[in-house]
């Protein structure tokens, strides 16, 4: 089944042109909506796989949105398209459990490869808004480094490279299953926050000592 969406953007051309796009590609748009209130509504009453929200809207931002599905534990993965790159919106979109965070110059350009990352479970973000993640993240110890496997320290390579769970089975010919398993006894090893965008972050922080 096509991943099922609902794109929601007070602004008509963003939203005329992201859904376009993404219908073109194969995807299924269940609705769309130009405020806040709209797009809740919308979610509500089609259970998308994703919802694309614009941060600033009428009646509701795009991150009050995402804190009303999250209270009311609705399963939809929430990705946040915005221009704002400010610190302060970021630190609230990861309190929600946000999967996706792209800067609106670069939306049709990579919101494919965050729909991507985002089915399997896993973050996305725009490079830039990336690099002010990094500097939240800590440096490896030798010794976490140490604790890890042969096996571990590819899967992370392939993670501080972008490529998702799917991506790196198919690469090392092995079940997707067995790439999942390793993500989680990483995490635990590492003692990492159980966050979609934890072991992300951790593996791009230290990608030259991988």
């Amino acid at each position: 089944m096509n991943t099922s969406i609902v794109i929601a953007d007070d602004h008509p051309l963003m939203l005329r042109g992201l859904s376009d796009f993404l219908t073109s590609k194969g995807y299924n748009i269940l609705g769309s909506a130009t405020n806040g209130n709209e797009a809740y509504n919308q979610i509500v009453k089609h259970k998308p796989d994703i919802a694309i929200l614009d941060i600033r809207m009428p009646f509701k931002t795009g991150l009050e949105v995402a804190e009303t599905c999250f209270k009311n534990h609705l399963n939809t993965k929430i990705i946040l398209i915005t221009f704002d790159k400010g610190e302060e919106l970021y630190d609230k979109a990861k309190e929600l459990n946000v999967f996706g965070y792209i800067l609106k110059e670069f939306a049709i350009e990579e919101i494919e490869t965050c729909i991507s990352h985002v089915n399997e479970g896993q973050p996305y973000f725009s490079e830039e808004i990336a690099s002010y993640l990094k500097s939240a993240i800590p440096s490896a110890k030798p010794e976490e480094i140490e604790s890890l496997t042969k096996s571990e320290l590819k899967i992370l390579r392939f993670i501080s490279e972008n490529k998702t769970s799917q991506d790196i089975a198919e690469i090392l010919d092995i079940s997707f299953r067995t790439v999942t398993t390793h993500r989680s006894n990483i995490v635990n090893k590492l003692k990492l926050e159980n966050r979609p965008s934890s072991l992300f972050l951790w593996a791009i922080k230290n990608k030259n000592l991988l």
